[in-house]
Formats: structure tokens, C-alpha cells, sequence
């Protein structure tokens, strides 16, 4: 599988991306009549609504796409909510937003109460690790359309108009912190379940069954990045890193590149699926997060400080790079 393993596994970023400026032509449509609440975030993870003249309402929607695929296989069901709520509420602190409070979507062929007291049992711990209330949600029993499950949600949170990052104040040399992840997340299954179709679930050759390693829970950032907002540091920008790996840094709003020279460590399950796919290093950094889950770009002088806050919640971060002069460039070392 060459450059194009993606594509032939199914998943197109191309047309993705076509799809979503058709639908986004028609919402950029929308009158209501009144004045607009949204405040204009071009490209970034989060959306924002004014409220009144100082606060705004964060919000965000994400599914675990088909890592679900996985817990169907084991049978286990148990850790994906916690997925599910990371992955929304990781999107919602990149705005500088205090997540809330999220809903989630359960779209299955049957509703199983035996399935959904798991898929409930890891929302409620990733609600309690990100800090958040789930007061409400939908099951929507459509066995004429979909087999299986999926599960998804919507998150809101608060944020101060003056205090939205938004990555505007990111300047060339500002180092990025790049925060561990905890493996795939819940992203690049799609890609990363075709290479490893022949590999049993139970095969251990990573130290542990590869069905346990590929469900392993999403790291949930939103205390780390809480704390980091609260503190005098200058928190100059925020990126999710999922798919399109550390190219989300462009998302972020300056005119700057970004040189990533020292990596996070890559977890083994990478490798693997590397090597057994044929994957190219361009591809892998387009569909993975390769070890890094979360990067926040402070002021040079207040990197020490940062690292140090950051390690009381995730002790493998580490300046992993910097921001340069070369704008819309993403540069990093081969994995």
C-alpha cells in the first residue's frame, strides 16, 4: 500500500474536503433575519457565538468514526465513550474554552441495553475526566440504514470574547509543546484496520493484545490546557492534533510555518502499521498523529514555565519544534 493507502482503503481527504464546502456554500447562506452571533474563526476547531458583549458559547461535534468498528469485533464497548467525549471537548479547549457540557448521539441498527450501559459507562468517565455534565442525549434505531453503531456528540463550553485564542499572536521562534498521545486516538482506523486485517486481535506482539492497544481511550487534555490558561503564561495557540497530523498547526490563525525537530517517541503501533502497509512517511503524517495528541505554542519566555505545568499532567511533554518564518509549512523529521 503506497502513498494512496487512504484512498483505496476507502477515505478520500480530497473529496471530504470538497463535500464540506458544498455543504458550508449553502449554511454560508443563512439568513436569519437579525444580526450574526458567530465570530469569525476561519479554518479552526471550534465554533463561537456571541452570547452578549463578553462571553461566547464554544461548540464542537464529533463521532469515533470506525474505531467503533473495533469494539464491535472485541465486543467491547466500554472505553469508547471516553473517545467520544475527548474528542470533542479536545477540539472545544482549542478556542480557550472551558468545556461544559456535551450530548451525545448513539445511531445503531437495535438499540442493546447491554451495549449501551458500556457505551454510557465510558461517556460517564470521560465526562468526569474532562470536567464536564452529559444532562441528555439521543438513540436513533435505523437498521434500514446503518449496521452496527456509531456514536457521536456536541459539546459546549464558555469563553471570554477578549480571551478566545485563536493563534493570531503566534510568532516566528515561539516554541510548540507537543503533549503524548496515548496512541491512534480515534483517528486513521479506517487505514490502520485494512493493513492489520491479517493481524489477530489477540496477537501480542506490541506487549499486548493489538485489539487492546488499538482501543486504547483518547488522552482528554482539557485540565492540562485549563490550567495552562488560568496560569500569567501567554498561551499564543492550541491544536487537536488528529488527522492531517501536525499540518493542524496551519489551522491556527498567523502567518507563520512550523519546524518540528525533535518529535514525540512513536508509539510501536505506528511502526507497525507502517511497515506492514508500505505506508510512506508523508502519508503517515497526514493520517496520524504519530505520538503527539495535543500541541500548545506559548511565548519563548514563558516555555519553561509552561513545560513544567504541562508534565504535572502529562509527563511526557516536550518542546517538540518551533514557529518559523515560512508560512503555511509544516517541516519535520522523518518518523
Amino acid at each position: 500500500m503506497s502513498g494512496d493507502g487512504y484512498a483505496r482503503a476507502g477515505v478520500s481527504q480530497r473529496a471530504a474536503d470538497a463535500a464540506v464546502e458544498a455543504l458550508t456554500r449553502s449554511l454560508r447562506a443563512i439568513d436569519t433575519g437579525k444580526p450574526s452571533r458567530v465570530v469569525t474563526l476561519p479554518g479552526h476547531y471550534a465554533s463561537v457565538l456571541r452570547i452578549d458583549d463578553r462571553t461566547g458559547l464554544a461548540l464542537s461535534t464529533d463521532t469515533v468514526g470506525t474505531k467503533m468498528v473495533v469494539a464491535e469485533r472485541l465486543g467491547r464497548y466500554h472505553t469508547i465513550g471516553i473517545d467520544c467525549v475527548a474528542m470533542n471537548v479536545n477540539d472545544v479547549i482549542c478556542v480557550g474554552a472551558e468545556p461544559i457540557a456535551m450530548l451525545d448521539f448513539i445511531l445503531t441498527e437495535r438499540a442493546d441495553p447491554a451495549i449501551c450501559a458500556q457505551l454510557g459507562e465510558g461517556l460517564a468517565r470521560g465526562a468526569e475526566l474532562a470536567g464536564i455534565e452529559i444532562p441528555g442525549g439521543e438513540i436513533a434505531q435505523l437498521g434500514d440504514i446503518v449496521t452496527g453503531h456509531e456514536l457521536g456528540g456536541t459539546c459546549v463550553g464558555l469563553v471570554a470574547l477578549d480571551s478566545i485564542v485563536t493563534g493570531a499572536a503566534v510568532e516566528p521562534g515561539d516554541p510548540v509543546i507537543g503533549l503524548p498521545s496515548s496512541g491512534l486516538h480515534s483517528n486513521g482506523y479506517t487505514l490502520a484496520r485494512k493493513v492489520l486485517a491479517d493481524v489477530p486481535l489477540d496477537d501480542e506482539r506490541l506487549g499486548r493484545p493489538i485489539g487492546e492497544v488499538l482501543l486504547e481511550p483518547t488522552a482528554i487534555y482539557v485540565r492540562a490546557v485549563l490550567e495552562l490558561l488560568r496560569s500569567p503564561i501567554e498561551v499564543r495557540g492550541l491544536a487537536h492534533i488528529t488527522g492531517d497530523g501536525l499540518n493542524n498547526l496551519l489551522r491556527l490563525d498567523a502567518e507563520v510555518g512550523y519546524e518540528i525537530d525533535d518529535p514525540l517517541p512513536v508509539p510501536r503501533v505506528f511502526d507497525l502499521i507502517r511497515e506492514l502497509g508500505g505506508i510512506t512517511d508523508a502519508e503517515m503524517h497526514e493520517v496520524f498523529n504519530l505520538g503527539c495528541g495535543f500541541c500548545c505554542v506559548v511565548s519563548g519566555g514563558d516555555e519553561r514555565e509552561a513545560l513544567e505545568l504541562l508534565r504535572r499532567h502529562h509527563p511526557g511533554a516536550k518542546r517538540i519544534g518551533r514557529a518559523t518564518d515560512r508560512a503555511g509549512n509544516v517541516v519535520r523529521r522523518s518518523v
